[in-house]
């Protein structure tokens, strides 16, 4: 009995002394000899956006980590606004995606989130042109329109009529692929609907999102021995690529083949069309060259993942935060009762405080909560900070909507009047302090789609219907993804709402 209460005893001060020291007296990690800063991220990881906004705060909103000695892992995280601005605008060309981006983001390939310089500037000035087309907007507001009555609608329906409980969370990621299907290759793959069915292709890139957060962490050495040896992400990354791969080429071959029987035909203008027919036709190319499939493969995977992850985040936790400020979500009903009859671009455009609580909702919950840029040459930030480019950039966006500093005194309220200004007109905000939409040259071009999207969305379902969280249910984000997901969904109950 002596010789095991001894051992209960040294094993109490070994844990005290292991909790004592994992952290420095000001809160900051410690610089361990060989590990460096590992062993705080490995106790912190399942809390590691609040764990990264408390260092970036005591440390005067930029903080310098270092990884293990034997991975040359040197992260410098930054929510200041100055040394956003500096790095994404007025010095833009010293801080391309680079080599290590396009390393760990190889599933996407040469496509124009990986791309650089010249590459970059051919490939978005073409995206730009595509997506600006009247004949792209008119297929946006069509499809739109579509996907919400006749995709959409129905589920609701059914859900509210068999009085089931249904996440909200999956709701928006089946809608969103399937919209954003349309939208880029023409075909809808139909995953919203009341069986709600396995879809391959969205598993494949929740497999690979979770691979490309954990290699912004993990040495290379460590994928290529998870590849070997058949486990963890990186193994699931693999079988992720192929299918994401093969269902993209058989998106292509049916586009081809659709192409060829309706060629000689006159096209319908007010049909509008979908991107891939657009990069698929004579007109469109990079410099005068048509494009090929891998081309094509790798511009379809870029717009996927941009479409369906990061819109359906954002829906997600918009409805959380409304659900929890029960006098924000009569306010947008009574605006949506006043200005809408039928739900077109131009009224949902007309909705400003729902516009200020979907932006509001993105600064506390941005979709992607962090990105990461390096120097091509050695500089210094308007912070001070030295870097080298060897040094990884990381700008932490869910810690950023958390900075007082930045936000005010008040920046952990959700606060849609944050977004509107003493006239009643949406307020700007710098981009460079609002990073969900990406700032400087690379700003999202996506952006008034995502926000078509959204408003549609949130205007439908909040005038027809009710929705209440299921009690009990816990609501955190996911800590092993690039996305800022919910980590058990958003599971709630829907009633139909007369009005």
């Amino acid at each position: 009995m002596a010789l095991i209460s001894l051992s209960e005893i040294f094993l109490a001060f070994l844990s005290f002394v292991i909790l004592r020291f994992l952290l420095n007296t000001n809160g900051q990690p410690i610089n361990w000899p060989f590990v460096g800063m590992l062993p705080d991220t490995i106790f912190n990881f399942h809390r590691i956006h609040e764990r990264i906004t408390e260092v970036v705060e005591q440390d005067g909103l930029t903080f310098l980590y270092k990884g293990p000695w034997f991975s040359n892992v040197k992260i410098l995280a930054t929510v200041d606004p100055a040394n956003i601005h500096y790095i994404m605008s007025s010095n833009f060309q010293n801080f391309p995606k680079g080599h290590e981006f396009s390393k760990i983001f190889n599933i996407l390939g040469d496509g124009i989130f990986n791309s650089d310089y010249d590459s970059w500037k051919n490939q978005r000035k073409l995206a730009q042109a595509l997506i600006n087309h009247r004949q792209f907007n008119r297929f946006l507001v069509k499809t739109c329109q579509n996907m919400v009555e006749k995709g959409l609608v129905p589920v609701l329906e059914h859900v509210a009529d068999q009085e089931c409980v249904v996440d909200l969370q999956d709701l928006f990621q089946r809608f969103t692929f399937d919209i954003t299907c349309v939208l880029v290759t023409g075909i809808n793959p139909k995953c919203l609907s009341v069986d709600f069915p396995q879809v391959d292709f969205s598993k494949a890139m929740d497999d690979a999102e979770e691979a490309l957060f954990y290699r912004h962490f993990w040495p290379e050495i460590s994928w290529k021995i998870q590849r070997w040896l058949g486990f963890g992400p990186e193994w699931r990354m693999q079988k992720a690529h192929k299918v994401l791969d093969d269902v993209t080429a058989e998106y292509i071959s049916r586009k081809r083949e659709l192409l060829k029987e309706q060629s000689g035909s006159e096209q319908d203008e007010e049909e509008g069309v979908d991107l891939l027919t657009s990069y698929m036709s004579n007109e469109a190319g990079i410099n005068g060259a048509k494009p090929d499939d891998k081309f094509l493969t790798d511009t379809i995977l870029n717009f996927l993942l941009a479409g369906r992850d990061t819109t359906s985040s954002a829906l997600t936790w918009f409805f959380w935060n409304i659900s929890k400020n029960p006098k924000i979500l009569s306010k947008i009903r009574e605006e949506i009762k006043e200005k809408c009859s039928v739900f077109d671009p131009k009224e949902l455009n007309s909705l400003v405080y729902l516009h200020g609580a979907l932006c509001e909702s993105l600064r506390l919950y941005p979709p992607v909560p962090f990105q990461h840029k390096a120097p091509f040459r050695e500089d210094t930030l308007p912070s001070g900070h030295k870097i080298k480019p060897d040094t990884k950039i990381v700008f932490c966006l869910y810690s950023m909507g958390r900075m007082a500093s930045i936000w005010g005194e008040d920046c952990l309220e959700f606060k849609p009047e944050r977004w509107i200004s003493e006239g009643g007109k949406i307020k700007h905000e710098p981009s460079y302090k609002f990073l969900s939409f990406n700032a400087g040259p690379r700003t999202c071009l996506g952006k008034e789609i995502a926000f078509t999207q959204m408003k549609a969305v949130a205007a439908k379902i909040l005038h027809s219907y009710n929705f209440e969280l299921v009690e009990g249910h816990h609501v955190s984000p996911e800590t092993n993804s690039i996305i800022l997901q919910m980590k058990y969904g958003l599971i709630v109950r829907i009633s139909k709402r007369w009005v």
